[in-house]
């Protein structure tokens, strides 16, 4: 029986997402979690103080993991990406870095060198001539922005499983990760790495690559969003720990594929 008193007594109040809505708009900005989050996700920081930003950030990561687990799950080795024709390509193709163009790296093709680490056999470093050599694959994909653009380009170079194969890659590990010369890096999981569409990159159309758009080396990942297809890289690198990457490690969802 309740205590005739009990109306006295400060009642707790419902947290109602409609009392939060423009604080959930802030939450939706930070760390440029907006492409893995809907407004059911937000629903869950509901019982969230949104002036706690350590417990916002820790649901807000703890809701990226998660959709980097689903899309794991959903992705299909056999699943490949839309193709095009050469007549759809487009021109110009956008630059887009997180710097200028003319800020992009000067780099001699001559001296430049692939370095190899990690979970492999081999880890002699690679020259333009000996990729060269391997076989090559191309391929007309649509290259997909999380600003919302997309363009289609022609690329072709060496496919990373044959690459990966080459090295002695241990393709039971987790992750492939790439180093580039512009500060850039990024990481992907090994079974988009075997993909039969990922592909290092040497040439754009049927020139070798502009320094635009990544000259000398590409990782060309057509099932995945723009930012998980990193430029001017120098080293790749195989492991069983996540080496996150550039915009991952500023709330990017890692994983960011089909």
């Amino acid at each position: 029986m309740k205590d005739k008193d009990d109306k006295h007594a400060p009642k707790t109040e419902k947290i109602l997402l409609a009392d939060h809505r423009p604080a959930l708009v802030q939450v939706q900005r930070r760390l440029m979690l907006r492409s893995a989050l809907s407004l059911g996700a937000l629903s869950m920081l509901s019982g969230c103080d949104l002036q706690d930003n350590d417990s916002v950030d820790k649901v807000l990561w703890a809701m990226s993991r998660w959709n980097d687990r689903v899309q794991a799950l959903l992705f299909r080795s056999h699943k490949l990406a839309p193709t095009y024709a050469a007549s759809q390509i487009t021109h110009p193709f956008p630059f887009n870095a997180f710097y200028d163009e003319f800020n992009a790296p000067d780099i001699d093709g001559s001296d430049w060198k692939l370095e190899v680490s990690g979970l492999v056999s081999d880890k002699r470093s690679w020259t333009l001539e000996r990729l060269r050599a391997l076989p090559q694959a191309g391929q007309i994909t649509r290259h997909i922005c999380i600003e919302g653009w997309s363009a289609i380009g022609q690329w072709s170079g060496v496919p990373l499983r044959l690459f990966l194969q080459a090295v002695g890659a241990d393709l039971t590990a987790r992750y492939v990760g790439f180093k580039c010369a512009d500060r850039y890096y990024s990481s992907l999981d090994m079974p988009t790495a075997l993909h039969p569409q990922t592909i290092l990159a040497l040439d754009f159309g049927k020139e070798a690559l502009p320094t635009q758009y990544g000259y000398p080396l590409k990782v060309r990942v057509p099932t995945k969003l723009g930012f998980k297809n990193p430029k001017h890289v120098v080293a790749i690198f195989v492991s069983n720990q996540n080496p996150g990457g550039y915009w991952e490690d500023q709330g990017y969802n890692w994983f960011s594929g089909i």
